[in-house]
């Protein structure tokens, strides 16, 4: 078997299993991305003849030169170059995006909604049958805590407000691919929760980072429970969408969350967020958060919409908001049953059980089977990307 060469052993373990079969022509958009990118290597690795990745950046230094991988650079805004991906596909994976807080509200709206629309009016045009559809679970967050609940059981679309900008657009654009699922175009929306591993430039990076210079602190108690998915898990939870996508099938139209599932610290299916973060901070010989004094919630929390308020006087989004204040004191973590039932899914990656605090030998070093050597590798790599 045939698998992707920059691969960690956990990784490569898990890619040499048996799989089902993928479709022939596959298309990723976003495949340039820290998920697309994986997903576009899993799909070659399971025996997809051809894999178009459609991003609006350039092929990655790092991609997987594999003649069955075409890397067309295009932008979701585009009707014309989405359509024109499209072309011969089996299955598209929409997972192009404009993620994160920072953005204006017109790219949000541009990409997340428009750039849906446009994929689904090219799979119209050229009779692709499948569509799935990377989602978030922020598009169903109110501000209440989440503990075990499963997708049915979280607030309904559309919500009546959300709490950032992208999880509104990203609500519009799951809407309207839901609503267009028919029999003759299939649809799905997935999410993972917390995504993490190797080539993450983003959430645990800019924690260690912060960690690094100091500064890090632990919001509030620092008992909130979390769920986290490793990027590999993601894939194969996306991969088994397509498989799931059938005539009658109940996954149909349907809304799915795909975690660690039961190989989390608790195998109910959650970690503690703060515990997992000073295990990697500790790891890579940084200071020990915990041991710092923690900033409490009621202090944060004006000063986080004091911060929202000056910059929006100023035009410039500010770090520290309302909603980072709570979704880094919040628990968030889900059940994996729905999932497990209607796609058959189980993780592919089982590393976080295999998470232990680590030896002082192995401190610097990081081994790619614990998170402390998966935010490491990420740490390293967002360092020398350019900014």
């Amino acid at each position: 078997m045939v698998t992707a060469p920059a691969l960690s052993l956990l990784q490569r373990a898990a890619a040499e299993k048996s799989h089902p079969p993928v479709p022939a022509n596959c298309v990723v958009t976003g495949g340039s991305g820290f998920v697309g990118q994986r997903l576009v290597e899993m799909l070659v690795e399971r025996g997809a003849n051809r894999v178009v990745s459609f991003d609006i950046l350039p092929q990655p230094p790092s991609a997987w030169q594999d003649p069955r991988i075409e890397y067309v650079q295009g932008d979701l805004r585009d009707a014309e170059s989405v359509a024109a991906a499209m072309k011969g596909a089996d299955c598209v994976w929409h997972l192009g995006a404009a993620v994160g807080p920072f953005h204006p509200w017109q790219l949000y709206q541009d990409v997340n909604l428009g750039g849906t629309k446009h994929v689904l009016e090219g799979c119209k045009r050229h009779k692709v049958p499948k569509i799935v559809m990377s989602s978030s679970p922020s598009t169903r967050f109110d501000g209440s805590d989440i503990e075990g609940l499963s997708e049915t059981d979280l607030p309904k679309l559309p919500q009546q407000t959300y709490m950032q900008e992208y999880a509104a657009t990203k609500a519009a654009g799951e809407m309207l691919l839901t609503q267009s699922c028919c029999d003759e175009l299939m649809t799905i929306a997935i999410a993972p929760h917390q995504v993490y591993g190797p080539r993450d430039t983003l959430f645990m990076p800019n924690m260690m980072q912060t960690a690094a210079m100091g500064r890090l602190r632990v919001f509030g108690s620092g008992q909130n429970k979390i769920c986290f998915t490793h990027v590999d898990n993601y894939c194969h939870g996306l991969i088994l969408g397509e498989s799931a996508l059938y005539k009658g099938s109940p996954a149909l139209a349907q809304f799915y969350i795909c975690t660690d599932a039961e190989t989390h610290r608790h195998p109910e299916g959650y970690c503690y967020l703060w515990e997992e973060v000073d295990r990697a901070a500790v790891g890579l010989g940084f200071d020990s958060v915990s041991a710092k004094t923690h900033l409490p919630v009621v202090l944060l929390t004006p000063l986080a919409y004091i911060c929202d308020f000056t910059g929006w006087i100023v035009g410039k989004k500010m770090k520290l908001t309302p909603f980072v204040v709570r979704l880094l004191t919040m628990h968030r973590w889900f059940s994996f049953e729905r999932a497990e039932r209607d796609l058959g899914y189980k993780p592919s990656s089982r590393s976080r059980r295999a998470t232990r605090k680590p030896s002082s030998g192995s401190r610097r070093s990081g081994s790619p089977r614990t998170l402390t050597g998966v935010a490491q590798a990420a740490t390293a790599a967002s360092t020398r990307a350019p900014r």
